[in-house]
């Protein structure tokens, strides 16, 4: 039998706690306007912080979404920041609305975790990329092929949890992190990704497939 899992991130706890904590005092005080208040915000606390199952895909070259919400930008660029090559990079911008537990694209052994400060533009403003706070996870897969996927943060996102670390092996789908309250993630990867998705698509963590990871081998027997 499969385990039964509560379908809220960890990081969530204290802020639904508090609230409902408040809502019922309140309550008690016989304070029916905050005791609304409270519980509303209890409501939006327990929206905002789930984490549902997802389906994986079973292709083994899937490049899995890392995160809920809508493609902004897929393009070919030469990456000076985190790779120093040039690679495809693809850009999913995440509402207050969505889900937002970060999640692997493609197993691969962590190289690097590098975290940098930074403002706090609105995460779908190209700004962002350049000056806002993220964090950059560098893996390496199976096959030796390096890509970096980078959690931003946004206007009113404060927060970026990434519980990775270098050198831990990840799955493809596997949580590593998520972003408080409406923020990015970018993705940086090889030329070889024959990328499948379209600007404009709405994408879900864990479930969608955004394209797919060519092997070396499988290149070279296309040219």
């Amino acid at each position: 039998m499969q385990k039964t899992e509560l379908p809220l991130a960890t990081e969530g706890f204290p802020f639904i706690l508090f609230s409902a904590f408040a809502t019922l005092v309140f309550s008690l005080l016989g304070w029916p306007i905050p005791a609304l208040l409270c519980l509303l915000l209890t409501t939006f606390c327990t929206y905002f912080f789930r984490d549902p199952s997802r389906v994986l895909p079973e292709a083994a070259n899937a490049i899995v979404c890392p995160a809920d919400g809508k493609v902004i930008l897929i393009d070919e660029i030469d990456d000076d920041r985190f790779l120093q090559t040039r690679v495809r990079k693809i850009s999913i911008f995440m509402n207050v609305f969505d889900v937002h537990v970060n999640r692997i694209p493609l197993s691969g052994t962590v190289e690097h975790v590098r975290f940098s400060p930074g403002k706090f533009y609105a995460a779908n403003k190209d700004q962002a990329v350049l000056h806002n706070e993220y964090c950059a996870l560098t893996l390496s897969t199976p096959d030796q092929q390096r890509y970096v996927v980078v959690q931003i943060a946004g206007l009113i996102a404060r927060r970026i949890v990434c519980r990775a670390e270098k050198g831990d092996q990840l799955q493809s789908g596997e949580r590593f992190g998520m972003i408080r309250l409406g923020s990015r993630v970018d993705l940086y990867l090889p030329l070889s990704a024959r990328i499948t998705t379209k600007i404009g698509d709405r994408v879900r963590g864990g479930e969608s497939v955004l394209g797919y990871l060519e092997t070396p081998h499988n290149q070279d027997s296309v040219a």
